[in-house]
């Protein structure tokens, strides 16, 4: 029996589809020089090894973000509670700067080898780029986590399109 080549999915319906995983939300830190900080809400984050303990994050080529990592090899991740949507929504805008996240409160802190972190978060990791993989319209960037910090709270999820909590009693 010959297989027939599957359709191609069209962007739209490959997103759809991808928004049926609910997933954690991230803000990705750089430092872009003199203490300034960029930062990227993203979705795209996850565990790549125990030992030595690794993540990935995949940037968007468009994103200011992206060009910031190859220069400065160093970034923080911050995962956020259920109650930083706002968070999430203000670094989700790509005309965000560090002057306006300075006028809406938002509040950085650098680790001893300069990666800015958000201030409050259910949990942070301090990382080193070690590899960037183009990907089609994205890079994958694999960082090894030199630190890590873990907050009590409940995860902002994101789910078909929007953001999202656990039910109340879950863990």
């Amino acid at each position: 029996m010959e297989m027939k080549p599957t359709p191609s999915v069209s962007p739209e319906q490959f997103r759809q589809a991808l928004g049926h995983f609910a997933t954690g939300v991230t803000v990705i830190t750089v430092n872009r020089g003199q203490r300034q900080v960029h930062g990227m809400t993203a979705n795209a984050f996850t565990s790549v090894s125990l030992v030595p303990p690794l993540v990935l994050v995949c940037v968007d080529h468009s994103a200011r973000t992206h060009p910031l990592l190859k220069e400065q090899k160093r970034f923080g991740v911050n995962v956020l509670a259920e109650e930083q949507e706002a968070l999430a929504r203000y670094f989700a805008d790509a005309n965000q700067s560090h002057e306006t996240a300075t006028h809406q409160g938002v509040r950085f802190a650098f680790t001893p080898r300069g990666t800015p972190l958000l201030e409050t978060c259910l949990a942070q990791f301090e990382c080193a780029l070690v590899a960037a993989h183009e990907a089609g319209d994205h890079t994958i960037f694999v960082g090894r986590v030199e630190d890590a910090t873990i907050h009590q709270g409940r995860p902002l999820l994101f789910y078909r399109g929007r953001y999202n909590k656990l039910e109340t009693g879950a863990p």
